[in-house]
């Protein structure tokens, strides 16, 4: 493999693993703060009929996972496209 090729993949999956970092952050804080940490304050809200902490443990965080699964596609579609990966 060349060294330009070489670099050219180092500098693609350091990109990777930056969006996967960020994507996963969100995920967890969303999943173990609003699910957890923050639960008795989200719960003086309702969405639904049911209390927001309790709505974000059993729903929410797969919502936001789900959400996230597709920006992380869009996300890929342009990296590949910018490294040149896309065909």
């Amino acid at each position: 493999m060349s060294e330009d090729k070489q670099e050219k993949a180092t500098a693609y999956w350091k990109e990777n693993l930056r969006y996967l970092i960020i994507l996963l952050t969100i995920w967890f804080s969303v999943s173990f703060g609003a699910g957890i940490i923050f639960k008795d304050t989200l719960n003086e809200f309702r969405l639904g009929g049911f209390k927001l902490g309790f709505w974000f443990a059993q729903q929410g965080s797969i919502y936001v996972f789900v959400i996230l699964i597709f920006v992380y596609v869009r996300l890929m579609n342009k990296l590949d496209k910018k490294y040149g990966y896309d065909e």
